[in-house]
């Protein structure tokens, strides 16, 4: 199976006047074709940059470096030139994030939008209504030819989720990058959620890179898991492996923190500081399996 995507020594700093803060420092790391890989870390640990640096997607370099390769497709993101990075955006990588009632326009009805991502990017651009109608359909969104008209307001979260679903598999992604798509929505949304990118995943043959804080929805969903911490990507391997036989301390603390029926804790695990820092200059851990 080849690479759709392999990343080398990827570096981000951002800048502040006469300041900089590196928040990614020199990862690597590779997904197959058909995979499912998670990325999984505590807030500010360098997921959701390094994702959005795939497609370029970070701010200017007056403000934000990036620097490293990033092959996708065999081609070098960070030398495209603008054409190349609008056939990127969409048709080659798509996104759905964590906020839909952030990233739908208020103003115009769900189906105005999927159908101005089918008119960008889709390969069948003759039919945009009965097109967004069907991925509605695809998504689970009941009375999706009424749904189709509907504003974001007129539906609940986890329908808003679904419609950027629905936007994202418009555009025919080789890579679709989750990033957190289920923090803004409850419990059993959430479920569904995962449910609804998995069998998607069957039927469509996806890739999918979903970036989490969350190892309770990693197993059973991703094929190989990432662990970052401080930029780094301190620890990855097959899901099983890593879940069953951590080796780094932050994933240890990470897999603590899962609840677990029949186990009573009073409270969470402690991420221990000094252990993490004993380790963060260890190379990265990577299993086999």
């Amino acid at each position: 199976m080849s690479d759709l995507l392999s990343v080398s020594d990827l570096r981000i700093t951002f800048k502040s006047g006469q300041e900089s803060t590196e928040a990614v420092k020199g990862i690597n790391f590779k997904i197959q074709e058909g995979k499912t890989v998670a990325i999984v870390g505590e807030s500010g640990s360098g997921k959701s940059v390094s994702c959005l640096a795939l497609a370029r997607l970070l701010p200017p370099p007056s403000v934000c470096g990036v620097s490293g390769d990033i092959n996708f497709q065999g081609k070098e993101v960070l030398k495209m030139d603008r054409a190349e990075l609008r056939k990127l955006r969409g048709r080659g990588i798509a996104y759905i994030f964590q906020e839909p009632s952030a990233s739908l326009n208020p103003v115009f009805t769900v189906g105005y939008q999927i159908a101005e991502a089918i008119k960008l990017h889709a390969s069948n651009k003759n039919d945009p209504r009965g097109r967004g109608v069907e991925l509605l359909e695809m998504v689970g969104i009941r009375d999706a030819a009424k749904r189709y008209d509907a504003y974001p307001h007129e539906m609940s979260g986890g329908m808003q989720q679904r419609v950027m679903i629905a936007m994202a598999l418009a555009c025919e992604p080789k890579l679709l990058i989750a990033d957190e798509p289920t923090t803004a929505l409850d419990v059993t949304i959430q479920a569904q959620i995962i449910e609804l990118l998995k069998s998607l995943r069957e039927r469509l043959g996806m890739t999918i890179l979903l970036i989490t804080h969350n190892f309770g929805i990693v197993k059973g969903f991703a094929d190989e898991v990432m662990v970052m911490y401080r930029g780094q990507i301190v620890e990855r391997g097959p899901v099983d492996t890593v879940i069953s036989d951590p080796q780094h301390p932050y994933t240890k603390a990470l897999i603590g923190c899962i609840p677990r029926l029949g186990v009573k804790q009073r409270r969470l695990v402690t991420i221990d500081t000094a252990m993490l820092e004993a380790a963060e200059n260890a190379a990265p851990q990577e299993q086999n399996g």
